[in-house]
Parts: structure tokens; sequence; C-alpha cells
């Protein structure tokens, strides 16, 4: 059956009655003046406030309005999910109730989807985005958060927003199981998605009320995280997997870089005659185009998805040589400092700087040279 609507925006709710009218307002006029064909969903965690009232009284006054009210296993991810079973359209969007999320953006990410883009993610941390109005610990929080997030979406700057869209295609029979805030870590984990994009947009912190962050929250996160570490281990056709694949890759071509950094360097020695040290730094460079090379066609899959990047060939190649010539600088230091400021062993010091330079590389890799296109 065709959907009612062309978009359907999910506001969780919990005691906002201060912020649900004037939301709903900005939300509903940001769809008409843009002549979107859309409703708007809310789902209430049983407030104690007036909310519910509010809600139920403005629905006479729009008819594209909602409410649904959930009686047990209150959580704001729950409710979310809640709303991707009950909307009316094929394109989700998450907006909290309390003005974090400008419903400006509405369009610009209605916009990405109807292009075809599979997740559509309002990020604080790429270029363009920023926070205001917070406090340090908060901050920090996040920081945290978004952090441990990025281990297992490298990609994604910002994989803990609360405001994405999405097609409805994307959770499809996945196996949700949503706990704490961070439900688009639940969809990145164990949807079925291709494709996604980021739209800068500054978070303020809520205009009106209390903000719900708690300790069992942050626990909340934390057993998420594992919860899909695990099930990439379990079901592995999924974009964690993925992702670990491409690490493991990414150390195979790093390895595979040692044994021809050593048999150029033996090349040009032994039997072209150079002197060692100019042997060296040409095996360092036959080295560092052979890994680029590799990691080009094999690791990031290249001639799959070139137009995606936002370098080209020379590009990502000369930043790969950058990072990779600060790479072997910070070796060395680490190697230095270690050995001669705490008398550890020199290999055992050169092994941590070859673990801590490896990651160095895979993230700075991943972030500049192979970075895919933002909005």
């Amino acid at each position: 059956m065709y959907p009612k609507y062309e978009l359907t925006v999910i506001i969780p709710t919990f005691n906002e009655e201060i912020n649900i009218a004037r939301i709903i307002e900005a939300v509903n006029s940001t769809l008409s003046l843009n002549k979107i064909r859309g409703e708007i969903l809310i789902v209430d965690d049983e407030s104690r406030d007036k909310t519910i009232k509010i809600v139920e009284e403005l629905m006479l006054k729009y008819n594209n309005l909602r409410i649904i009210v959930r009686h047990t296993d209150h959580g704001l991810s729950q409710s979310v999910v809640e709303g991707f079973r009950q909307a009316n359209s094929n394109t989700f969007l998450v907006i909290d109730a309390d003005f974090s999320h400008p419903p400006a953006l509405i369009p610009s990410f209605y916009e990405e989807i109807k292009k075809g883009t599979d997740i559509v993610i309002g990020s604080r941390y790429t270029r363009g985005g920023g926070i205001k109005q917070w406090p340090l610990k908060r901050r920090i929080l996040s920081l945290g958060a978004t952090g441990l997030g990025r281990i297992l979406f490298p990609e994604v700057t910002d994989p803990v927003s609360g405001f994405f869209a999405l097609k409805k295609k994307v959770i499809s029979g996945a196996q949700l199981h949503p706990r704490g805030y961070k439900i688009l870590m639940e969809v990145l984990g164990k949807g079925k998605w291709n494709s996604f994009i980021e739209i800068p947009f500054t978070f303020s912190d809520r205009q009106n009320g209390e903000s719900k962050l708690t300790f069992c929250i942050i626990t909340d996160y934390i057993k998420q995280i594992l919860n899909i570490a695990k099930y990439s281990l379990v079901f592995r056709n999924n974009h964690v997997w993925n992702e670990w694949e491409k690490i493991g890759k990414f150390c195979f071509v790093g390895l595979s870089g040692v044994l021809v950094n050593v048999g150029s360097l033996y090349l040009f020695t032994e039997y072209i005659g150079l002197y060692y040290i100019i042997s060296s730094l040409v095996a360092i460079e036959i080295s560092i185009l052979s890994n680029f090379l590799l990691n080009d066609y094999w690791t990031f899959k290249l001639k799959d998805k070139a137009d995606k990047y936002t370098q080209n060939r020379f590009k990502r190649f000369f930043s790969f040589q950058c990072i990779s010539i600060v790479g072997l600088i910070i070796n060395i230091g680490i190697l230095y400092f270690l050995t001669n400021f705490f008398g550890i062993y020199y290999l055992v010091s050169n092994l941590i700087g070859i673990v801590i330079v490896f990651f160095w590389n895979y993230l700075m890799n991943t972030q500049v040279t192979w970075k895919l296109r933002t909005y």
C-alpha cells in the first residue's frame, strides 16, 4: 500500500510540556514551507506533566500530528524504535523535543534521502558543526562516547548523534535491541545500509527543562557497544565487521611493506651498489608506494567507489606519503624517549612505537587520505 506520508518526523518525549508545543509548531511550519507531505509522530514515555494533554489538544489543530504513549519498557531508544514501527511513511527523521536539533535542517536531510542516501546524520564534529552552551563535564562525556563509537564506525564523525534520518528499508528486519539514548549506534551496527552522509549542525543545550543524562545511561551505552561488537562477530555481514576486516587488511599491507623495504634495501645495496643510507631512503619510498597501491585497490577497494572519496589518486598518495613520514618520526621519537628516559629495552620501545604508529596511520588515512565525501 502506498504510504500516507513522504516523511515521518519522530519526536521522543518525556516531561516536555515546556517545549512540546513550540517544537511541533516549528516542525510543522518547516514541513509546510518546504511542501513536504510529512507527519509528526510523538512517542511519549508516560510523561507526568502536561506533555500528553498539550499534544492531544494540538491534534485538533494539526491533522498530521499523532501521539503514542508507551506504558512499559521506557527509554528514548525504545521510543524511537516504536516510532519506526508506527510510522506512516518510508522515510524517518528523529529529532529531540528540546530544540537541541534545529528543525530548519529537516528539508536538507530529506533532500539527501531523496537523492538515494540510506542514512543522513546530523554531526556536531564534522567541519561546520559544533556545540554551544555545554559545561565542560558534558563535553568530556560526549567526546568520550563519540570516541568509543568511532572504534566501531571510524568513518562516522558523530555515531552517537540523536539527529538523523533514514530509509525504512535500513531497519526492516533488523534485530534492534535498543537501550539508553544512542539509537543511531544500533541502526548503524545492525541496519542494512550502503551509504551515509553527515550534515553539520550546531548542537544547542536544551532551551528549557533539565538534561536527562544519568550514570545508568552511560553504563547502558557501554553495554550497547559490547552488544553491537558481539553481534558483528556472530553475524559478520555488517559494517562493524567490514571495518574490522579493513583494519586487518591495513595491518597485512603494513607487514608486506616491511618485506618490500628489506628486500629493496638488500637489492639496492648488494646488487646495484648504492650506499646503504641511500638504499634505505629508496627502500622506504618503494615500501610506501607499495603500501599505498595495495591499500588503494584492496583495503579500501577504490576501484568500486572511487567517486565517493574526497581526493584524487595523486592527492591520496601525497597524503599517504606525508602521514607515513610523520608516523616514522613518531616511531623514532617513541623509541628514543622510552629507551633513554624510562630505560625500556630498545626492542620493546620500538614495538610500542610500531603499535602506536599503526593506529596513527590507520586513523589519519581513513580521515584524510581515504575520507568519504560529506555534505
